[in-house]
């Protein structure tokens, strides 16, 4: 990642002109219990747009809020932030033999051999209310996976799938994930017999004494 923030792509001129990747190959596994590995595309609708060093240079230096601002103002000035999201999808007997290990997070998959199916769109159409309530206690995971989505092999991502959710229990408390943007709105959140510790704020079981 680092080497191709460094490289002739040159640098985004803030979020909206830039695309993003999963970087990580993930397993899919359909509802017959069939698996493949994937990885994640979300190319920018609004284009690519890149700044000239000497102006990169003056931005970080003297605005580095630059990039946010720019998308909190379009997004406020009525205007949507859109990635049109694609998958490339390797059958999964195909990584014990392909020519590179397909769950190095170095390597870019071909896309002649493996090329990218439209999938959706990521669409960002309003602003936070509260940016800390909203921004600041948000607690990103890639182990909070949904039905369907697993983890690969990836080295990367199997330290990412402890490290993530024991920085949010240092930063935000033991219980972070009962703060409202964490919540889980569809879906009963098991109780682990956790109680008690900072940011309970769910009635922690009540009177029951256990």
């Amino acid at each position: 990642q680092v080497t191709i923030l460094m490289s002739d792509r040159g640098i985004p001129d803030g979020y909206r002109h830039m695309d993003g990747f999963s970087s990580h190959t993930l397993k899919f596994v359909n509802a017959s219990s069939e698996a493949c590995w994937v990885k994640v595309h979300f190319k920018t609708d609004a284009g690519i747009k890149n700044l000239p060093p000497a102006r990169a240079q003056e931005l970080a230096a003297q605005d580095a809020d630059y990039a946010t601002r720019d998308l909190f103002n379009h997004i406020a000035k009525g205007g949507v932030a859109s990635w049109s999201m694609s998958i490339q999808v390797m059958p999964f007997a195909d990584a014990a033999t392909y020519r590179f290990n397909p769950f190095d997070v170095t390597k870019i998959w071909p896309h002649a051999d493996y090329p990218l199916i439209p999938v959706g769109k990521l669409v960002l159409n309003r602003n936070p209310e509260n940016y800390f309530a909203e921004v600041e206690q948000a607690a990103f995971s890639p182990s909070h996976m949904v039905p369907g989505v697993e983890p690969s092999p990836d080295k990367m991502l199997q330290g990412r799938l402890f490290s993530y959710p024991d920085t949010h229990r240092h930063r935000l408390g033991g219980n972070y994930h009962q703060i409202p943007i964490n919540a889980a709105y569809n879906a009963k959140m098991g109780n682990y017999n956790n109680r008690d510790g900072y940011m309970n704020v769910n009635g922690n079981h009540g009177a029951t004494p256990h």
